[in-house]
């Protein structure tokens, strides 16, 4: 039975390093590329209808909810962006990998969508200590919004266990190298890996 997951999906809170690792993953796969997700915002300059995102109005978005042609969605600042079960299968049935960047409700609502094609991978910080370290030394944010990033860290590390692979981030280096290791092998089929790496 083949190992092949078309739907990479990463997840962690923010700070963990879940972006960084996306994008080395997309510029070390170039048969993989990144999920593009509705929204209802308004459409910027240079943007492309398609590729940046797909641009709906309120009232298509409500519609697509209505039709459960969203897997999942979420209201951030009055706007809504979601992810299209349309979409997805389109991709997954022309045998496309895609990678998402999602929160956990959004990665566990895709495991529950397409069981059977979907990796998870939660990375995690060593600590949420550390977590708070690294929040703080970006300065972009206020300590209120950082304690409220790290209470919802702790809500979305209880959930870690529900992930395929955990990838604690302690070295970004090594993370990198074990994130390529692991989508390596549902990706290109390569030798079986433990499904739970960890960094010491």
């Amino acid at each position: 039975m083949s190992n092949k997951k078309h739907l990479i999906v990463l997840s962690a809170p923010s700070g963990a390093g879940k972006t960084t690792v996306a994008r080395h993953l997309l510029a070390t796969f170039p048969q993989l590329r990144f999920s593009v997700s509705a929204t209802t915002r308004q459409q910027r300059p240079g943007e492309v209808d398609a590729k940046d995102y797909f641009f709906l109005s309120r009232d298509e978005f409500r519609r697509a909810i209505e039709q459960s042609d969203l897997i999942e969605y979420e209201e951030i600042f009055g706007n809504y962006y979601g992810t299209l079960r349309s979409v997805v299968n389109e991709a997954v049935g022309r045998g496309e990998f895609l990678v998402f960047d999602v929160d956990v409700k959004g990665a566990l609502s895709l495991k529950a969508a397409f069981p059977d094609d979907t990796l998870l991978i939660f990375v995690a910080p060593p600590s949420l200590g550390s977590l708070r370290e690294r929040l703080t030394a970006r300065h972009t944010e206020t300590q209120e919004q950082i304690d409220t990033r790290l209470s919802r860290a702790e809500m979305e590390m209880a959930h870690q266990d529900m992930f395929d692979v955990v990838l604690v981030n302690a070295d970004l280096g090594q993370t990198l190298s074990r994130s390529v290791e692991i989508v390596r092998e549902h990706v290109e089929g390569s030798p079986h890996q433990p499904s739970l790496f960890s960094e010491p």
